[in-house]
């Protein structure tokens, strides 16, 4: 068992020994996918939305360095067709992006995954030659071992958030992997990516094109594995003893793809655990960060945030949004972030954003207490005002 070559199951049955929701159907999905053309999956979703859950439990099914039935047979996926056919059949690879950039610095990241897998390689595999360039020996190792790779990222897309300037290497290491030629399908059963962002463009294009992209804009299949959904909410707050009609206005109000009524799993957890209501955002770095996107102000952006607050839903395009935290060329790029991000919630149907519950108008409202946003607070009210008139039908006060 290694640390980043075939991890083992540790990770998932830790996650077990908790309060856990079965999400374990988003494993079918992938193995769908296996040895396909679109075995390439790149899932992006906030933070604190169980992404590294996911990652833990795909890690553990697949693992062939241990036996995870045990794990997994009172699970959704045991249900599927291909449940056993998959089951710890494959080598992994398993990155966690945002630990590896805790031990490395960003300039030698790419260099120390190499050497760190093919360390590995040699610990496990040691009548495996080694070759001068990454894949070719992971394509040694399938041919001397005959089980195929999975490689899971978590995280993808932490060091293109944290460090931009390694964002260049990064992708062209990644491309090189996952390139879509033959050497790629000899190497990979099938890969998993999951981060906040959608995969980084290049110019007009995907700078790794051959991903098949699911993220909360468009979520598809993979919605109802990208939070909680009604049905699971309802079921916590009957074991816990807990109202559900709270745990509604608190933390739904997400539309995933055509996915409707999707909760907030951190918070819905710690609401469960502390048998207390209130906003568990805050405790995440996210929720600092709001006051600085709303505070650029670009292209009319705190107009459109005061809409927000006032309970106005707005329009937002977010196809030209570069998926990076840098590059915005108006206020419907910040829109975007905060979309990916979680503060607001979109409906795809419609192109709608909206503050989508309790807890994220109360983070918004802290903008306000701000003394240095005085206007804000000021906009705010003649926008609550006019949002109110209007729906009273007042057309006197509407024209003034």
């Amino acid at each position: 068992m290694g640390t980043y070559l075939n991890p083992g199951n540790t990770g998932f049955e830790r996650i077990l020994k908790n309060l856990y929701i079965d999400k374990t159907g988003i494993i079918g999905l992938l193995n769908e996918t296996i040895n396909s053309y679109d075995n390439l999956t790149c899932i992006s979703r906030p933070r604190r939305f169980g992404k590294s859950f996911s990652a833990q439990a795909i890690c553990a099914y697949y693992d062939c360095t241990c036996d995870s039935h045990s794990l997994f047979d009172d699970k959704e996926i045991s249900k599927t067709e291909h449940y056993e056919e998959h089951i710890n059949k494959y080598n992994i690879i398993y990155l966690d992006m945002s630990n590896i950039l805790g031990n490395v610095g960003p300039e030698n990241l790419v260099s120390f995954i190499k050497d760190s897998v093919t360390k590995e390689i040699l610990n496990t595999y040691g009548n495996v030659e080694i070759k001068s360039t990454f894949d070719q020996t992971l394509i040694n190792v399938v041919e001397a071992d005959k089980h195929k790779f999975i490689m899971i990222i978590d995280e993808w897309d932490a060091p293109i958030r944290e460090t931009p300037k390694i964002t260049r290497e990064y992708l062209l290491f990644l491309r090189t992997l996952f390139n879509g030629s033959g050497t790629t399908a000899k190497i990979f059963a099938a890969v998993y990516m999951t981060g906040i962002l959608p995969i980084k463009k290049d110019g007009s294009e995907s700078a790794v094109s051959d991903f098949n992209e699911y993220s909360v804009i468009e979520a598809d299949k993979f919605a109802p594995y990208m939070g909680f959904t009604e049905s699971e909410v309802e079921k916590l707050c009957e074991i816990n003893h807990m109202d559900f009609n709270e745990a509604e206005e608190w933390y739904d109000g997400y539309t995933f793809g055509s996915c409707h009524s999707i909760y907030n799993p951190y918070s819905v957890m710690q609401a469960m655990k502390r048998k207390k209501y209130k906003s568990y955002w805050r405790k995440t770095s996210k929720a600092e960060s709001l006051k600085t996107y709303v505070n650029m102000n670009m292209d009319g952006l705190q107009d459109k945030v005061v809409r927000l607050i006032a309970g106005e839903p707005i329009e937002v395009y977010t196809e030209d949004f570069e998926n990076d935290f840098k590059t915005f060329n108006s206020s419907d790029d910040v829109l975007t972030l905060m979309i990916h991000l979680g503060y607001l919630a979109y409906d795809y149907e419609t192109s709608l954003v909206r503050i989508p519950n309790e807890e994220l108008r109360m983070e918004f409202k802290r903008l306000l207490k701000s003394p240095n946003n005085k206007r804000l607070c000021e906009l705010v009210a003649e926008s609550e005002k006019l949002f109110r008139d209007t729906l009273n039908m007042d057309e006197t006060t509407v024209v003034l």
